[in-house]
């Protein structure tokens, strides 16, 4: 098995490296200080194996997942994590395995046990299984606060409150933000359940608007709206969308 270890605690780090280093059927690829350089390490190297720590400075598991989730590939992961409600919630969506620190040598040993058992079966988790798994680590109530976007071939960390409006284009989105505009290959469907709906609103099947973005609301015809952002641009609000959010056009 080719492991990565992504944790953001240097001694962390070396106390799995130092019992992966012993095995003989496992092949340390590597190691990364945070979310960012791992998910930089995870679409280069393409791990059998990630043992992944939940909270990190800048980005934590809920970042590296959303990303690598978007890809063509996706590694078994292990949790580890000091919190015990996060390493339940994981296990229950069948992550592979999850540490929760400070762990013996015989739970780490049962933790490859049943890694070798995975990488035996071949048997890779699909994106739906890890988008489940984000759904159900993430504390209830949580919005997404940045997405990492694609740009110029990288990936880069973008503040939600950036963002001005997404518009679908088939099996994309187009992101336009305070930076520039951004593509990702998403549905405006699972942009939205990621976005706080206090401060983004679906306007249109083909439209996400951020509502500080918004300068003006006119009504139209037969029930729809016309929305004039601040950067000028006007977008429809049809009627259908209008119904589901009627406080914002008293």
């Amino acid at each position: 098995m080719r492991v990565l270890v992504v944790d953001d605690e240097p001694a962390a780090r070396r106390k799995i490296l130092r019992v992966l280093q012993e095995q003989t059927d496992v092949e340390v690829i590597g190691e990364a200080a945070g979310g960012e350089e791992g998910i930089a390490r995870i679409t280069a190297d393409r791990p059998d194996l990630v043992f992944l720590d939940i909270e990190m400075p800048g980005a934590g598991a809920f970042e590296v997942i959303e990303a690598i989730a978007g890809g063509d590939y996706v590694p078994a992961i292990v949790f580890a994590t000091a919190y015990d409600a996060y390493a339940v919630r994981a296990f229950e969506v069948n992550a592979l395995d999850y540490l929760l620190k400070p762990f013996d040598r015989e739970r780490f040993e049962q933790t490859l046990a049943r890694a070798r058992k995975s990488f035996a079966s071949v048997q890779h988790p699909s994106q739906d299984k890890l988008l489940a798994l984000l759904d159900a680590i993430r504390p209830e109530g949580q919005y997404a606060r940045r997405l990492l976007l694609p740009s110029e071939g990288r990936s880069v960390f973008v503040n939600v409150n950036e963002i001005q409006r997404i518009e679908a284009d088939r099996n994309n989105v187009d992101i336009f933000t305070r930076r520039g505009n951004f593509t990702l290959r998403t549905t405006l469907e699972a942009l939205e359940e990621k976005l706080d709906p206090q401060s983004f609103v679906r306007i249109h099947r083909s439209h996400i608007v951020n509502l500080d973005a918004v300068k003006e609301i006119h009504p139209w015809f037969h029930g729809d709206y016309k929305a004039k952002l601040l950067d000028g641009t006007e977008l429809m609000w049809s009627r259908r969308y209008a119904c589901r959010r009627p406080e914002l056009l008293k």
